[in-house]
């Protein structure tokens, strides 16, 4: 019997990747967006059924959660579905502020919890979240994204005790830069007159080509969360792609402050 994987911001880039990567090694897949309608790659795929979900809507997370259990048992959630804010907060709009947090963690919360009662009843369940090598290391310009990605990883570890007792895994997947248009429509940019320099020369830094050279496909960290959903390990973080390993393996060698000193200087000088 096939296993069910229900994944969130499955319209593009990562979720996407993992979409296809799942069906193709036998698994039905629960795809959720926010509009579904204007999906055409996925529709086509046997084994996959598109739902509407946007996370940070209550009510559609509780009926689509709803209806999805109604169809099958789901053995993986994979909590995908986010974005970026990047830039100086003093440039940013509290609305701005709320959609993030709203989005990037209490959506991810949110969906977890509407499926608990159903993991803990089964006792099985695994529930595996994207969170981002920027849940373990800072960058400058991007502090409201940093707060919602590490408040992540510690919400994750925190509840993997209290759900370990009941059959059901917590993992997290760390990526880090990957080619995607993440750094399109999955961003949003402020801006403030009084950083401007200060975020130019940190642009630069971030789009160097030499940079980017590392950064993975959307496919190959899709096969770290294949990995993750199915190596029946308690690990708890995956950390996906060649320039987060390194990147955190020189946080971890030099220790925090000596590495926030020179990531300092390399982005703002």
């Amino acid at each position: 019997m096939s296993k069910t994987i229900f994944i969130t911001g499955a319209s593009s880039g990562l979720g996407k990747a993992a979409a296809k990567l799942f069906v193709s090694k036998g698994w039905y897949v629960i795809a959720t967006m926010r509009s579904p309608d204007r999906e055409t790659e996925l529709a086509t795929l046997g084994g996959v059924t598109l739902m509407p979900l946007d996370v940070t809507n209550v009510a559609q997370i509780n009926d689509t959660v709803q209806k999805a259990l109604a169809i099958t048992p789901v053995d993986v959630v994979f909590n995908n579905a986010g974005y970026g804010l990047a830039g100086p907060l003093e440039g940013t709009s509290d609305e701005q502020l709320q959609q993030e947090i709203d989005t990037n963690l209490l959506g991810v919360i949110r969906v977890t919890k509407a499926f608990l009662s159903s993991f803990r009843e089964r006792r099985a369940g695994l529930f595996v979240t994207t969170t981002s090598i920027g849940g373990l290391v800072a960058f400058p310009f991007n502090s409201v994204y940093h707060a919602t990605k590490w408040a992540l990883e510690g919400w994750s570890e925190s509840l993997a005790f209290e759900l370990a007792k009941f059959g059901i895994g917590v993992k997290t997947i760390s990526p880090g830069g990957m080619m995607t248009d993440f750094s399109g429509r999955s961003l949003v940019v402020t801006n403030h007159p009084a950083y401007a320099a200060l975020m130019e020369k940190a642009e630069r830094v971030f789009m160097d080509p030499k940079r980017r050279a590392h950064a993975s496909t959307a496919e190959h960290v899709a096969n770290v969360v294949y990995e993750a959903a199915t190596d029946g390990k308690s690990t708890l973080r995956y950390i996906a792609g060649e320039d987060a390993q390194a990147l955190y393996g020189q946080r971890l060698a030099e220790g925090d402050e000596v590495f926030r000193k020179n990531l300092g200087v390399t982005f703002i000088g």
